[in-house]
């Protein structure tokens, strides 16, 4: 099964690590570290499909993939 992919980068201006997953609106979260923001967003992940899934929203399949991975 395909999984999400999620981002993580660093923010200047949070002056800490972002990571979120382009798939799911507004599944983001903060970390000191890259490793703490990438554990954050795995529990979002997690309450954000057990929230869609309890409210009946659609789960979208994994689609995004970044530039570096697209066929040319």
């Amino acid at each position: 099964m395909k999984d999400y992919h999620i981002n993580v980068f660093y923010s200047d201006e949070d002056e800490g690590y972002i990571a979120d997953i382009p798939d799911l609106s507004f599944c983001s979260a903060f970390g000191v570290t890259a490793q703490e923001a990438l554990h954050q967003v795995e529990i979002a992940k997690e309450a954000w499909l057990t929230t869609a899934s309890k409210e009946g929203i659609p789960i979208p399949e994994p689609r995004y993939r970044p530039a570096i991975y697209q066929a040319a």
